[in-house]
């Protein structure tokens, strides 16, 4: 969503005068000349190919979020057990975060860059545009990480500890947790407004973040630890949850009597199985910003960045815009990873590895004895 055309033209006031030149040369040489006294001229000119790809990364985002948000309001409303409720809570507040997410931001970025975006040397300036979004991109970057710690965290209690589960955890317990959720994130989010952190446009002047590559405070590198520690520690509890879970409902399954009622295991293989999704996208997706956030505004502060500041400018530009598509992924996560779908999926691998038996056995080679015994028997 984060894409520019973006040139730099420079010139020297010592420019050499043609004596050739024709009047329309003479007074565009004059105009960046008047320019380059000021500093380098910059022409942020968007792209049409460029509105394209944002339009089309939004609507395919609110489309997403929709869908998932309509399956799961009707699952939720249709559900009778308790814990399978309160999976479908929080998976419904996580795909409302993300479609709030996914169209705030995202309306910000596109009239910043239909209108050319900031110009560099306003990069450090910061107006109360740039401070909304910066402080969206936080919190709506924290509330996802949270979310799935938590829905990871309630699914590990549910399938290693049911009993405890069921005594421990309800819906309003839920709705509480989601509040305080919402809160943390958001506090985190309003840590500039009390200078504690800034935010400040990024290259190339069309969305902002905190300051991490140039006149970086010891107070801004605190954030960015503040805000990656937060997420990459959200990220290993998730990891350390599902996978306990997963080998819980292995050696479950593998323990299993023939003939035994399993069908509460079935939806706790399929919570688990979308958690794992929404793990693994999140960590695609955001762990590029939470490092490279961090390595830029550590190297910037100890002032070592000076010879590689344009290539960690082009990695947080790529890193953002990865991050962006886990609220496009994520509701593909629900509609994809449903007990429904998977089971079809099931059964025609079934189907294809029950027809390549079929056809395998035909021509095995125990097969032929018998037919030649027939043979025998006929003669």
């Amino acid at each position: 969503m984060l894409a520019l055309s973006h040139y730099n033209s420079s010139s020297s006031p010592l420019l050499p005068r043609s004596s050739n030149d024709s009047g329309g040369k003479v007074e565009a040489r004059v105009a960046v000349e008047g320019l380059s006294q000021q500093g380098n001229l910059t022409l942020l000119q968007p792209t049409t190919s460029g509105v394209i790809v944002v339009i089309l990364s939004m609507t395919l985002g609110i489309i997403s979020n929709i869908v998932a948000l309509f399956i799961l309001a009707n699952a939720y409303s249709q559900q009778r057990r308790r814990n399978k409720a309160i999976f479908l809570l929080f998976a419904s507040s996580l795909v409302f975060t993300d479609f709030i997410g996914h169209v705030i931001p995202g309306a910000l970025v596109l009239r910043l860059y239909l209108s050319g975006g900031v110009h560099p040397d306003d990069f450090n300036s910061s107006d109360g545009m740039c401070q909304f979004l910066g402080g969206s991109m936080v919190f709506f970057g924290l509330c996802p990480l949270f979310m799935g710690c938590a829905m990871a965290a309630e699914r590990c209690l549910g399938v290693t500890k049911p009993l405890l589960h069921s005594s421990l955890v309800t819906k309003t317990r839920a709705k509480i947790c989601l509040s305080a959720i919402w809160l943390a994130a958001l506090c985190v989010a309003l840590l500039p407004c009390f200078q504690l952190g800034s935010y400040a446009y990024q290259d190339p002047g069309t969305w902002c973040f905190i300051k991490v590559l140039s006149d970086t405070q010891e107070v801004d590198v605190t954030f960015v630890v503040l805000f990656s520690g937060l997420g990459m520690a959200s990220l290993a509890v998730a990891l350390v949850c599902n996978t306990i879970s997963g080998l819980t409902l292995v050696l479950a399954r593998l323990r299993r009597k023939p003939g035994s009622h399993h069908s509460a295991k079935s939806h706790d293989i399929e919570m688990v199985v979308q958690l794992v999704g929404i793990m693994v996208t999140s960590c695609i997706c955001w762990s590029p910003l939470l490092i490279f956030s961090l390595m830029s505004a550590i190297r910037s502060y100890t002032g070592s960045i000076a010879e590689d500041l344009s290539s960690y400018k082009t990695l947080m530009v790529m890193a953002v815009r990865l991050a962006t598509w886990n609220q496009i992924l994520d509701p593909w996560v629900y509609i994809l990873l449903r007990r429904t779908v998977l089971r079809k999926i099931y059964l025609i691998a079934k189907c294809q590895a029950g027809l390549r038996g079929t056809i395998i056995g035909r021509w095995e080679p125990t097969s032929f004895p018998s037919s030649e015994k027939h043979q025998v028997n006929q003669v």
